[in-house]
């Protein structure tokens, strides 16, 4: 069933097997998993079924460096359905090579293989409504798929890997009726928990305290409890949490907060093949089950350890929109456009805010070039992106001329520097607010650098054409705008060692025998994948490992009865 929490009376007090603070894509995940099982479950959610702005405010906070980072507000929806509510539907799991410790990416490493997580992928896929578990054209397509470049064949590169995409799924949406109407299941809207306390010893949590923004105080006990937040809300909460450990849950050795990774994402040079318009396809193909496909120029795993760098996928991408000078009336209506497209899917193109007036009359005449383009990719937009269940998932713009720039998607290397921290302000609950402090690496740099560059040889050395780039430009662009969208990665990281990370690697919290975290907080390394697919398979893993748990329990009371 699906409560709210300002129907509750002041001081009441919630009970359940399993605490679940969080109804994002991890908690409802969780939930749906638990569903019908013995088990009574509780999701405590912030928000209610829509967006409400007094609750979004509870996200505000600070950021050491603007340039680098959005506020802390943008990205993220307190609400039920989570950041799932605006999210593009990128679906990819991450690579083999993410999991090891590598000795040229510092603080590198999980505690777990790939396999750990390989029975969970395929129920991930399904949650997120992305088919098969299939990433890869071989597996994902019974005939070949036309290349996507045709003749580019690299030791260093593949282009069979896939990204698959989700409707995208709002999973508040698509699975509201399933959690109203499970037995065991209670969804507490406008829950605000403001603290996790600590039984006297800190090593078990006895209850959360939770606030409405109408001021009704309650809590909640159970015998497990799962933080299902996002990678920011998660630090928060530990921190914030001192009762009993005076430096936050989990934070003895001053980890949680630390390790703060997002992406690293650009778009870089030009790329001209000179073949026929034909021997290019940078576009989506259709899987049989009717999901958009989209196959990555990525870096091979044996190309990363031999010229030590990070993970690295590009996409052959348009030109940059902001300029006028690409003469594309498709791109210049975009640009003109661009106050009414959503921040998370327009910050590329909020490059313009000081654009002059000759830059926008430009951006005029090339609609006005154009009228006939313009009103088929407004239709298009419209009918298979607008209106469509299932949306085509991003913008395609085939070039009159096999000329493209490169958009690159990049791991990030764990750095302790790069940290969230409380600040002394706090927000409309009581909750310190939070200031964020993404910093890259010349590491970060690095990667980004090698592969750009390795790319521009591979595309010489077949000679099918010229890949122009400033390479002094490589910083610029990989900052131009920032820490890369809702991806707020490790700030309670995953380890076997308490010395070095928050979790082990069954995701529970060191030291805190019913606490666990089922959020990107606690990937160690970023990859270079969108990670909503892995949180999901992680919640997922972290849901069998709790029945599991509960039915042992059982079993031993039974044999003792």
């Amino acid at each position: 069933m699906i409560i709210d929490a300002n129907d509750l009376s002041h001081g009441d007090l919630l009970s359940a097997d399993v605490c679940i603070v969080g109804a994002g894509a991890a908690g409802i995940s969780m939930a749906l998993d638990l569903a019908d099982s013995a088990l009574d479950v509780i999701v405590l959610e912030s928000g209610g079924l829509k967006r409400e702005q007094a609750v979004q405010n509870l996200y505000s906070g600070t950021v050491s460096d603007g340039r680098l980072h959005s506020p802390p507000d943008r990205y993220r929806q307190r609400r039920f359905g989570g950041t799932t509510t605006i999210w593009g539907g990128r679906c990819m799991p991450l690579d083999p090579i993410d999991f090891e410790q590598r000795d040229f990416m510092p603080h590198s490493g999980w505690p777990i293989e790939r396999e750990a997580l390989m029975p969970y992928y395929p129920g991930a896929n399904r949650l997120c409504e992305a088919g098969e578990f299939a990433y890869t054209a071989a597996a994902a397509f019974a005939l070949p798929l036309r290349p996507m470049i045709a003749g580019f064949e690299s030791p260093y590169f593949t282009t069979d890997t896939l990204e698959r995409f989700s409707c995208p799924t709002d999973f508040g949406a698509r699975y509201g009726r399933r959690l109203r109407a499970a037995r065991n299941i209670r969804v507490i809207l406008h829950s605000n928990v403001t603290a996790i306390e600590l039984d006297p010893a800190g090593t078990r949590v006895a209850s959360v305290a939770i606030r409405t923004l109408g001021g009704k105080v309650l809590s909640a006990r159970a015998a497990q409890f799962v933080l299902a937040a996002g990678g920011l809300e998660v630090a928060r909460l530990l921190l914030a949490s001192r009762s009993v450990q005076a430096r936050g849950i989990g934070n003895t050795h001053d980890l949680v907060g630390r390790y703060y990774m997002c992406h690293l994402a650009g778009t870089v040079g030009a790329l001209n093949i000179n073949r026929p318009l034909d021997a290019v396809w940078h576009g989506y193909d259709i899987s049989d089950e009717g999901i958009y496909c989209r196959r990555r120029i990525a870096l091979t795993a044996d190309a990363q350890r031999q010229y030590r760098i990070g993970n690295f996928v590009a996409r052959l991408h348009h030109p940059r929109i902001t300029d006028p000078a690409h003469r594309n009336a498709i791109l210049s209506l975009l640009f003109l456009a661009k106050f009414v497209i959503p921040y998370e899917y327009g910050k590329r193109l909020h490059g313009g805010e000081g654009a002059s007036l000759s830059t926008w009359l430009a951006h005029v005449r090339n609609v006005a070039a154009g009228p006939l383009d313009a009103a088929q990719f407004a239709m298009h937009m419209l009918k298979d992106r607008k209106l469509a269940e299932r949306k085509f998932p991003s913008i395609i713009i085939k070039p009159k001329a096999n000329l493209f720039s490169l958009d690159f998607h990049a791991e990030q290397q764990p750095n302790p520097v790069s940290r969230v921290t409380l600040m002394n302000e706090v927000d409309a609950v009581g909750m310190p607010k939070l200031n964020v402090d993404w910093q890259y690496t010349s590491t970060d740099v690095t990667t980004v650098e090698r592969a750009v560059a390795l790319f521009a040889e591979e595309i010489h050395r077949t000679g099918l054409g010229t890949f122009v780039y400033d390479p002094a430009s490589i910083v610029f662009e990989m900052t131009r705008y920032g820490a890369y969208g809702g991806h707020h990665i490790g700030t309670a990281r995953m380890g076997n060692d308490p010395r070095s990370s928050v979790v082990d690697a069954d995701c529970r919290v060191h030291g805190v025998d019913n606490l666990s975290i089922a959020s990107a907080a606690v990937f160690p390394t970023s990859s270079q994948a969108n990670p909503t697919l892995t949180i999901v398979a992680l919640a997922l893993r972290l849901a069998a490992r709790l029945r599991a748990e509960a039915k042992a329990a059982i079993s031993i009371r039974q044999s003792f009865a």
